[in-house]
């Protein structure tokens, strides 16, 4: 497809470039009324459209922000960037997003490409914790800053909005053991992913307040899918232990555990109480509906965006960290807590 340029009109009005140019800018001090309607209506018949891109580079900005998420399966990061886009469009910017795929090279290809297209700054949720450290810090010593969020990076210089995942972790545990649960199952996330040591920490932490002894059998990794998750679940069972609770690193693994469950037979929360971190919308299209933690995604997301916008205005502001709490949503896969133990 060719593009209409301001070469393409001049030669079609045997006119200077330069005219067409102070024209179509609306220099009304050096072009007369006359020829500047004529280039104007001249260049909306031959269907030009400005150059934005090469404008704000002659100003030296692009008032573009780059987007990266790990993936577009969960509402969370959809979510996430309708409520950034709303932000960011108030302050004059648009935003290009990118998808990783939890994929650590495809998360590099994106960022160089965010950095050729000179965004001016970037907000990041990490597919692996330390794998492109060294390309991040890369890209804010180029000057363009970036801002992590949901998932963080240990040693940058940078800000970051989670929520506590240690202190969620702790509570949704300790709910299922005041609900009577004591052979717990920890679905794990992978251990490229900083969130699952954190939760991992609340869940022996939980276990550990109630004196419930710690058995490395019940921790068992499940991926991010539903597929994985469902995979590890048939893994735990063939061990032939005995289990009353599920607490799952996140949604989509946890559903995929309690898919298999289901088709086993096991009644939730009767004989398995079930829930996780990371839960959005999936988690109530399910029967029984998933007891989850949800993150304040619009509040994470305008946080992010305002720390962002803050060091672009001044590179030297100070970088935060911003820990947010979530909410538990108590649903029909996990029975009622009892009380106090």
């Amino acid at each position: 497809m060719k593009y209409t340029t301001i070469i393409d009109i001049a030669k079609e009005l045997g006119m200077s470039k330069s005219t067409v140019s102070r024209a179509l800018s609306g220099d009304a001090h050096n072009v007369k009324p006359e020829t500047m309607k004529l280039i104007c209506e001249t260049a909306k018949r031959m269907g030009y459209q400005r150059n934005e891109m090469a404008v704000n580079l002659r100003h030296r900005t692009t008032r573009n922000i780059g987007i990266i998420i790990p993936e577009i399966v969960t509402s969370f990061f959809m979510n996430y960037i309708q409520q950034a886009q709303k932000e960011l469009r108030k302050h004059g910017y648009r935003t290009i997003i990118t998808v990783s795929n939890e994929d650590p090279e495809q998360e590099a290809e994106n960022l160089q490409m965010l950095e050729q297209c000179r965004v001016e700054g970037i907000l990041m949720s990490v597919c692996h914790k330390d794998k492109n450290a060294l390309l991040y810090n890369k890209v804010v010593r180029h000057g363009i800053p970036i801002v992590f969020f949901d998932r963080r990076v240990e040693g940058m210089d940078a800000s970051v909005v989670c929520i506590d995942d240690n202190l969620m972790a702790f509570f949704m545990v300790e709910r299922l053991i005041r609900s009577g649960c004591r052979k717990i199952v920890h679905l794990t996330g992978p251990e490229h992913i900083g969130n699952c040591h954190d939760r991992y920490r609340g869940y022996r932490e939980a276990l550990e307040k109630f004196s419930i002894p710690y058995d490395q059998r019940y921790v068992i990794e499940g991926g991010l899918s539903a597929e994985e998750g469902s995979a590890a679940m048939e893994e735990f069972l063939s061990q032939g232990l005995e289990f009353d609770g599920l607490f799952g690193f996140t949604e989509t693994s946890t559903l995929g555990a309690k898919s298999l469950l289901q088709k086993k037979h096991y009644r939730i929360p009767e004989d398995v109480s079930l829930c996780c971190i990371s839960g959005t919308t999936l988690c109530k299209l399910v029967h029984p509906m998933v007891t989850a933690v949800e993150q304040p995604v619009n509040e994470m997301a305008t946080l992010s965006c305002q720390l962002l916008l803050n060091q672009i205005a001044d590179p030297n502001a100070a970088r935060e960290c911003v820990v947010l709490r979530g909410n538990i949503e108590e649903r029909e896969s996990t029975l009622a807590v009892k009380g106090v133990l």
